[in-house]
């Protein structure tokens, strides 16, 4: 026996529902609801799901709702001190290793480190080749985490610089493979220490040795066209967050 309210089980006899209360001889099944004829089913599209071809853009430069005006001028703020800084590492010459005297060297240097380390089970090569991959892979990290798990591409954008900043201060070593001239942590120079150049002795087990001034021109070329990349990136998303604020006032 089945409740015709409630639809709930009940034992034989029973006079009144466990579940509801309604006295089954007086309760009457509801109505079955039919659709009118005009009735057409709506296709409801999840939040989460963005149409087609539209999801990178979003992710990128999404659709700004909420935008508090001390936020924007901070990063602002931000933007020219990464624009004018990037500049002098774009115009900077790769022999001049303005990257590797600038005071954000210390701050990458950690990482290259660390890696080192990190590698140590992968064998000696890739000990030596942590180190560079150590330094990008953090940045990376950065970057990737402000942009899918934050939704904060203009922290993406920085995130970005950082990248290619990384890559600009990675040109002067290798530049420097062969001449062992740079000053390295210790205080000594490639030429004092045999086997203590990291690119000396990636491209000598590689047996590129001989285009190291070429891989290094290549490397810096990547890192400039990364750093204008994230400061259109950066400058497209404030203009959108200033646009927002305009139309904000003007409502």
């Amino acid at each position: 026996m089945v409740c015709p309210k409630c639809h709930a089980d009940q034992p034989e006899g029973a006079i009144e529902c466990g579940h509801c209360g309604v006295i089954l001889g007086k309760a009457k099944p509801p109505p079955d609801i039919v659709p009118s004829p005009d009735h057409v089913p709506v296709k409801v599209v999840e939040q989460g799901n963005p149409a087609p071809g539209t999801s990178a853009v979003e992710l990128f430069l999404p659709t700004e709702t909420d935008v508090q005006p001390l936020y924007v001028a901070g990063r602002a703020l931000l933007y020219v001190v990464l624009l004018v800084w990037g500049w002098h590492f774009i115009a900077a010459p790769l022999e001049t290793n303005y990257a590797g005297e600038s005071f954000i060297h210390n701050i990458n240097l950690p990482f290259h480190e660390a890696g080192h380390l990190v590698f140590i089970p992968l064998g000696r090569f890739m000990t030596v080749l942590g180190g560079t991959i150590g330094q990008r892979l953090i940045p990376l990290i950065c970057t990737y985490a402000l942009l899918v798990h934050t939704r904060d591409p203009f922290g993406a954008a920085a995130g970005l610089w950082w990248v290619a900043e990384n890559f600009m201060d990675i040109a002067p070593y290798v530049n420097d493979a062969r001449a062992g001239e740079l000053m390295l942590v210790g205080g000594v120079t490639g030429k004092d220490v045999e086997n203590y150049h990291d690119w000396e002795n990636i491209l000598t087990s590689l047996g590129w040795m001989q285009y190291d001034h070429s891989i290094a021109h290549a490397v810096q070329q990547i890192g400039i066209v990364l750093m204008l990349l994230s400061l259109l990136w950066g400058c497209a998303v404030l203009y959108r967050q200033f646009k927002k604020l305009r139309n904000t006032k003007n409502v």
